[in-house]
């Protein structure tokens, strides 16, 4: 059996807790590798192997990162295969899209790549007799990283690539449900010339989240995952003085007026539904078709949900994979068996798909529930699987209200050929990310990524401007020399004299 170990110090390092947890293969059910779980002690380890490596990448010369950074871009394009097959043969998702994922990830490497001009500050000459003031950012330190098992390389591709670009050193502690990205991910930073103990990946379950959070070396921490999880990162982080960023669950919701191209709006609601078995925290689990439209607008969706090929992720004819392990199926699986009882019409049932040769898989079928309720389980609830539901309003200000009601705030979308309306929404919509005929609104790099409300703890975004000004903190520096030709002007308690 395989065996996943930790990357501290620019070496693999074995387990040493003793304790070791299963990843299966989600197409077959089977337990394929084994990944250590660390102690507080083998935490401690790796985050002192990220101190001591501060001392000089803290301080080193901008030319000498993106170097490293524009080498390390070309290995992970050369190996974006590699790295996309260990994600299908992990979290099950189908190959093309975990290119896609390793595409979206290095969109960030090539944003630290440009980094000398983000990192540029700011000076103000003469604001009083000989005296400037300038303002520059500075790294953090040491900075940690939680990241989730639906990305396991675009994720943290969107933390630590800015983050030691910027002068810090990092601690990932990716999933323990799918670890192996990120040990290469790690590899190929070694060999593209980072210094032994900038990258360092511990694996683990919550005995290592908690050990990074009370860590006193640990300057910040970036966190993507569930709600609930966000929340309790958020509050132990800051409650030990750190920086926090995180970002939560999602109820994406995607308003379709009576004038939109229902084509293309059924199109976008299978494609952002049920891309990666929706277990995408951007995926549009809420369709509201506005006016008569619903009932045109839920036959096409099923239409078109109905030839989606369901099979494993390494089979080129797969368009949709299993699910990431049994327990999740069966947990999404309970949100459609009991749809019915609280109203909703179940239009698909996905709940009994098998994949012939492949049975003991986590396998779930396409799911649509319609005339779904703002109350019933399947509304309220992340469900984080293929299961869309559908709303119905009569005009564009109740379905505006009624996403608005949600406490989730990460993204929108509105399907209309109206642009005073598209105008109206993103303007009155109470989400962070807002898509005008685009169902997945992610932004791309040099933009940042964040929602709103119960979707984001802590100032700050991920990625773009945000997260440079996340790992780094502000610095002013007034300065002034004295003119050769002049005496000392004497003690003055005053201030500066500006005018």
């Amino acid at each position: 059996m395989k065996t996943v170990n930790h990357w501290i110090g620019g070496k693999t390092v074995e387990g040493a807790s003793g304790n070791w947890g299963p990843v299966t293969d989600p197409a077959t059910g089977a337990v394929t590798t084994q990944v250590a779980l660390a102690s507080a002690e083998e935490v401690d380890s790796a985050v002192a192997a990220a101190k001591a490596a501060y001392a000089t990448w803290g301080t080193s010369s901008l030319a000498q990162r993106t170097g490293i950074l524009f080498r390390y871009r070309a290995l992970l394009d050369a190996r974006r295969d590699d790295i996309a097959a260990l994600i299908t043969a992990e979290h099950g998702k189908v190959h093309s899209d975990a290119l896609g994922e390793v595409a979206r990830g290095l969109e960030i490497v090539e944003l630290a790549c440009g980094i000398t001009t983000q990192l540029k500050g700011e000076l103000s000459t003469q604001v009083s007799n000989r005296v400037d003031v300038s303002s520059i950012r500075q790294p953090l330190g040491v900075v940690a990283g939680i990241t989730p098992f639906n990305f396991p390389a675009m994720v943290p591709m969107w933390m630590f690539p800015l983050a030691v670009a910027c002068g810090n050193t990092f601690v990932l502690k990716p999933s323990e449900k799918d670890p192996s990205a990120a040990n290469l991910l790690a590899e190929l930073a070694a060999e593209a010339g980072l210094p032994d103990g900038v990258l360092n990946v511990v694996h683990g379950d919550k005995v290592a989240v908690d050990a990074l959070l009370a860590h006193p070396d640990v300057a910040a921490v970036s966190f993507v995952g569930s709600t609930p999880i966000a929340r309790y990162i958020h509050t132990t982080a800051s409650a030990n003085g750190k920086r926090v960023q995180a970002l939560g669950g999602a109820k994406n919701h995607m308003l379709v007026l009576p004038d939109a191209d229902l084509d293309a709006a059924a199109d976008a609601a299978v494609s952002a539904a049920y891309g990666s078995a929706g277990e995408r925290c951007m995926a549009i689990s809420a369709v509201v078709a506005v006016g008569a439209i619903g009932d045109e607008l839920v036959a096409k969706i099923r239409e078109r949900a109905e030839k989606i090929k369901i099979g494993p992720g390494n089979d080129p004819a797969s368009e949709m994979g299993p699910l990431i392990t049994k327990a999740h199926r069966d947990k999404v699986a309970g949100y459609v068996t009991g749809a019915a009882a609280q109203g909703a019409e179940v239009v698909l049932d996905g709940t009994g798909h098998t994949v012939e040769g492949f049975e003991e898989g986590h396998w779930i079928g396409l799911s649509l529930l319609d005339k779904v309720s703002t109350d019933s389980d399947a509304y309220r609830d992340e469900i984080f699987g293929p299961v869309l539901v559908v709303l119905r309003t009569e005009t564009y200000e109740e379905g505006v209200d009624l996403i608005n009601a949600s406490p989730f705030g990460n993204g929108t979308a509105i399907f209309t050929r109206d642009g005073g309306a598209a105008r109206r929404f993103q303007l009155e919509i109470e989400a962070g990310m807002v898509g005008v005929n685009v169902p997945i609104p992610v932004p791309v790099g040099y933009h940042s990524f964040g929602g709103w409300k119960d979707s984001l703890f802590g100032d700050h975004h991920i990625y773009g401007n945000d997260g440079v000004h996340f790992y780094t903190r502000g610095k002013v520096v007034t300065t002034r020399w004295p003119d050769p030709s002049e005496a000392p002007a004497g003690v003055d308690l005053g201030f500066p004299r500006n005018h």
